[in-house]
């Protein structure tokens, strides 16, 4: 495999920059026929490939330049509209959106007019759905209109039987009304639509991408495993299709594999924001996904590394999304190699209620605690009580309460507080990456019981929090450590 990733990643160094006929076979293979002119067809087609390997910005521009060849190629701002609506991680722009749709008339019947067949009206229209403006979506709330958006992609997928492109479309948009977080029986439906397509274009890259998105879970991985190695080859210089394969190997604990992907997607993400003149991405989802793959592979002076890089970044301005990255960075690097001494290594300017906060305070709290400094890990914890009430914060909140009671020689208060952390956490959807509750639960009550001599029920726990982060160090060394006590 080692090899094979740097071959890639040569290729793709290469063939910087991003020029739309040499380019478009590095991005997956579609074919999506429409009347645009034939000078705007390869930007057109660059920006659906874009599209589909979630590179929303570079898939804009490529549409942009479509409309400057053929000012009335409607599709062409249909893709663009399409840019500011992100699906699986419940974002949508709809001011942006129908600024894009405007361009193209300022009404529905307008932009129909525009469109060349009723193939592309039909596509249009699903669009004016999603952004409610039909009788039926205007004045309905985002979850709702994704909602009716589905119903009306499973119509066009239902009148073009023969369109991959409205079958993987309708297949996103179905993983897209998962608004509660995962979802099995929402996530196999959105699966069952995307898998002939993937049957007949194995370098589709919507299908491979959408499939991984369905699977990335510990029980369904094994099914994503095909497109997870496959992804990479399909679209090179896409670096979210690198990282997407990541999703899979992680759900199976195949760290070496989530650290090859994620140090490719880094690299082809830096070296795009170098060639746009753009600020590199340090403290981010990629050097996050490869610190904790470092971490899970004992690689603790590499993790510390990619750590120290996104430090350096929030000493400066950091935006909020910096500002989480880091925290949670700083929160798997303390608590997974357990050096507690360490927490105030990486100090910030937080305040409660700041991006990326109740992260940074229970790492605080919980290196404290563990080094027998209540008083300190007490001010940490009133500090995380102060920050935005959700259920992963009230979670670690509880973890808190339980280790400090334990501490104070209240043990079976503490320990069934621990239980109710594990009991809480077990309700949440599973994550589809590195913990975000970054002590996982189940993992810190076996931790607890340990201390306690209560061996056997440590290894119930540290086995329970295996189910749900496969291969997990620190999981796997309580376990070998309660076999062996």
């Amino acid at each position: 495999m080692k090899t094979s990733y740097a071959f890639f990643l040569s290729i793709i160094i290469i063939l910087l920059p991003f020029e739309a006929n040499a380019q478009n076979n590095l991005l997956g293979k579609i074919e999506f026929p429409n009347s645009g002119a034939p000078e705007a067809q390869a930007d057109f087609m660059q920006g659906m490939l874009f599209l589909h390997n979630f590179e929303y910005e570079d898939a804009a521009r490529a549409f942009r330049r479509a409309q400057q060849k053929d000012p009335d190629f409607a599709l062409a701002y249909y893709g663009e509209a399409k840019t500011h609506n992100h699906p699986i991680w419940q974002q949508q722009d709809r001011e942006a959106a129908m600024g894009v749709l405007n361009q193209l008339g300022e009404t529905p019947e307008a932009r129909q007019a525009k469109a060349g067949t009723q193939h592309e009206k039909d596509y249009l229209h699903t669009l004016e759905v999603l952004y409610g403006n039909t009788q039926e979506s205007k004045g309905k709330t985002k979850e709702e209109r994704d909602d009716l958006y589905r119903q009306a992609m499973k119509k066009l997928h239902e009148k073009y039987t023969n369109d991959n492109e409205a079958t993987v479309f309708y297949g996103l948009s179905i993983l897209g009304t998962a608004h509660e977080g995962r979802d099995f029986g929402t996530y196999m439906q959105a699966a069952a639509e995307l898998m002939p397509v993937w049957d007949t274009n194995k370098k589709h890259p919507g299908a491979a991408h959408y499939l991984i998105h369905s699977f990335d879970d510990p029980i369904h991985a094994p099914l994503g495993l095909p497109m997870a190695k496959a992804y990479a080859e399909i679209a090179p210089a896409a670096a979210h299709a690198q990282h997407m394969t990541s999703h899979i190997f992680l759900a199976l604990g195949m760290w070496e594999r989530v650290i090859n992907a994620n140090v490719i997607a880094r690299n082809v993400q830096t070296g795009r924001q170098k060639e746009l003149g753009e600020q590199t991405t340090v403290c981010g989802h990629y050097p996050w996904w490869l610190q904790y793959g470092y971490l899970q592979e004992g690689k603790t002076e590499k993790a510390r590394q990619v750590l120290a890089k996104c430090y350096e970044r929030v000493q400066t301005s950091p935006d909020s999304s910096e500002k989480w990255h880091f925290s949670v960075m700083k929160a798997h690097q303390i608590v997974d190699t357990e050096n507690w001494g360490q927490a105030d290594a990486w100090t910030s300017n937080y305040q409660p209620n700041t991006n990326g906060s109740p992260n940074y305070y229970f790492t605080n709290a919980y290196a404290a605690i563990e080094n027998g400094e209540m008083g300190r890990g007490k001010e940490s914890l009133a500090k995380l009580e102060q920050t935005e009430q959700n259920p992963e914060r009230d979670i670690q909140i509880k973890q808190l309460k339980g280790l400090l009671q334990i501490a104070q020689g209240n043990t079976e208060k503490g320990v069934s507080l621990l239980r109710e952390a594990v009991a809480a956490e077990w309700k949440l959807p599973i994550d589809f990456g590195p913990p975000t509750i970054v002590k996982p639960s189940a993992e810190l009550l076996g931790d607890a019981l340990m201390k306690l001599g209560r061996h056997e029920d440590a290894m119930k726990a540290y086995k329970k929090q295996l189910e749900r982060t496969p291969k997990r160090r620190l999981s796997l060394d309580g376990v070998e450590q309660a076999h062996g006590s």
